[in-house]
């Protein structure tokens, strides 16, 4: 891929287009986000990614009484409310695109980087706000930069993250990072390393919940295999990578399920058959503590105060 190549700019109604060498993005102020990720020729969303803030309960959830602590960031992650858009062309302010005002683009443009930036409002009382923004650069990487604003008087959130939900179930995923299932109070076992994870297992409780989280990753890579022709030779591995910030690291979790499937599933039989992937990349994660089995409260050090900030960022782009 071409990394020097200026990126090309639709300016449409309501929507930003922009492409370049084996890629082709599309960011909607309808859907409040990117609705379409295209590379190497393969679509890599199915629904517009969002702040996460919920994550299924643990057994410890339960038996210290967290959901009715914090119950409402249930209501926050199933809906999102977009209060602002930003757009930026080679740092230049764009107003967000309207007709007949969008004409006067006249046709393709082309950019360094185009930034776009997403305000969502938190539906908490009280409420705040979340900024997403993309930067995307020549040569397609997309740098994501997610920022929580802490407010007072809000309880404690479970989790904070960007839910990305992909069509099909990817056949597995590569990371690097600590081995197996971890948590911030859960990290001794694991071991420093690059690890691949064939297709998108979900751990087995007895009652389904937050499972499969991977800590301190420097990047992860979903992969899925596509034809391209008749033969079986012809099907290859389509990858889309997911890497952090110089110098910085997230968690992430990989199964064909969201927070709220396997929220209302009170056995694995009552779990839908898997039909997507659902990656999220998080910036807090709560520990589960498991203390006393269940029911003392996770220690202080492993809570994720609302009432702070929150900052993190990652990048989106091609296999190396």
């Amino acid at each position: 891929m071409d990394c020097t190549s200026k990126l090309q700019v639709v300016v449409g109604d309501l929507t930003i287009g922009v492409h370049g060498d084996g890629f082709s993005y599309l960011f909607s102020g309808v859907r409040m986000g990117p609705e379409s990720l295209v590379r190497d020729g393969m679509e890599w969303l199915y629904r517009t990614p969002f702040p996460t803030y919920w994550r299924a309960l643990t057994d410890n959830d339960r038996g210290n009484g967290f959901a009715y602590k914090s119950g409402m960031w249930l209501g926050a992650d199933c809906f999102a409310k977009c209060v602002g858009i930003v757009v930026s062309i080679d740092g230049a302010p764009v107003a967000v695109p309207l007709a007949p005002g969008n004409n006067a683009y006249g046709g393709t443009v082309q950019a360094e980087n185009v930034g776009i930036m997403f305000v969502y409002e938190t539906l908490t009382v009280p409420a705040t706000q979340v900024t997403v923004s993309y930067e995307i650069i020549a040569g397609g990487a997309i740098h994501v930069r997610v920022h929580y604003e802490g407010r007072a008087g809000l309880p404690e959130l479970p989790v904070f993250g960007m839910r990305f939900i992909l069509p099909a179930c990817a056949d597995g995923f590569r990371y690097e990072g600590l081995s197996g299932e971890t948590y911030p109070d859960r990290m001794a076992g694991g071991r420093e390393g690059v690890y691949e994870v064939a297709g998108l297992p979900v751990t087995p409780y007895l009652v389904p919940q937050d499972c499969n989280v991977h800590m301190k990753t420097k990047w992860v890579e979903i992969y899925r295999g596509t034809a391209r022709g008749d033969s079986a030779e012809d099907i290859g591995r389509k990858v889309l990578r997911f890497r952090a910030e110089e110098g910085k690291e997230f968690a992430f979790c990989c199964i064909p399920y969201t927070a709220l499937e396997l929220q209302n599933a009170t056995h694995q039989e009552e779990l839908p058959l898997p039909r997507r992937t659902v990656l999220t990349i998080l910036g807090a994660v709560r520990g589960v503590g498991g203390i006393d089995s269940w029911g003392a409260d996770v220690e202080p050090a492993w809570h994720i105060s609302a009432e702070q900030d929150i900052d993190y960022g990652f990048w989106i782009d091609g296999a190396e």
